[in-house]
């Protein structure tokens, strides 16, 4: 083959663009997938166990702050434990990043794998210990709730996906006004900022309604919903085109 025709060869588009490029792409509709299940769990977590998040860090800090001083009868503890519990969780998330970084499809399957084993476990406490703020009970669920959202955050933010970080949603709001063509800007990407905030919306009232009945049943979905992206996101990542730049 001559060097012409090899300087041809279309390259392949970095994975995080083709996502971004699409939200029909696969990896798009898992990454909005997981943002749903972040309401969900978080609507657990703080509804049901005390004021305190598993998947959103900064409210944590924010809360243990207000705790700490004192404030509004917040607590310290279930803080610290979900902290501590993600950055486990993170580099956990880190590790297995860093040794599956050439196997992508492999990669996210193992982490979502992961992350509906805590999941699943986090579960089965809350069917068994029916735990209420400030228990062990209580704090072992949180644990095991953060520990996941810490592995799939390491995971994500590897992928690299903008806007679609599935846990926190500042910058994607602040991309949403910065970009739109009201403050001048082009409006590209918009679709795919307000689908991430009305993911997230729509899984937290999802979460709430379903917490009437008890942490298990937003529990079990929240795990179902992982294992559902961990089996299916692989088969159709394969079978998915490759657009490529020219």
């Amino acid at each position: 083959m001559s060097s012409g025709a090899a300087s041809s060869v279309p390259t392949p588009r970095p994975l995080s663009e083709q996502a971004a490029a699409s939200l029909r792409h696969p990896l798009s509709l898992t990454l909005l997938a997981l943002t749903f299940s972040t309401g969900t769990i978080d609507a657990v977590s703080y509804l049901g166990f005390g004021h305190v998040f598993t998947a959103n860090m900064t409210g944590n800090v924010v809360l243990l702050g207000f705790g700490i001083a004192g404030a509004g009868g917040l607590p310290i503890v279930a803080p610290i434990v979900s902290m501590a519990a993600f950055l486990v969780g993170s580099g956990v998330g880190g590790a297995m990043a860093r040794q599956l970084a050439d196997r992508h499809p492999t990669h996210v399957a193992s982490a979502l794998g992961v992350e509906t084993a805590l999941l699943v476990c986090a579960t089965v406490v809350a069917a068994a210990a029916h735990p209420h703020p400030g228990t062990f009970g209580a704090d072992a669920t949180i644990a095991l709730m953060a520990a996941a959202m810490g592995i799939r955050n390491a995971t994500v933010r590897r992928l690299a996906v903008p806007d679609l970080t599935t846990t926190v949603l500042t910058m994607t709001l602040t991309a949403l006004a910065a970009e739109s063509t009201i403050a001048g800007g082009s409006g590209k990407g918009s679709l795919r900022r307000t689908s991430a905030v009305v993911a997230m919306l729509a899984g937290a009232v999802a979460g709430a309604l379903m917490l009437r009945t008890g942490p298990v049943l937003p529990l079990a979905f929240a795990a179902a919903l992982a294992l559902l992206t961990c089996v299916a996101y692989p088969l159709v990542q394969r079978r998915a085109p490759v657009s490529s730049v020219p």
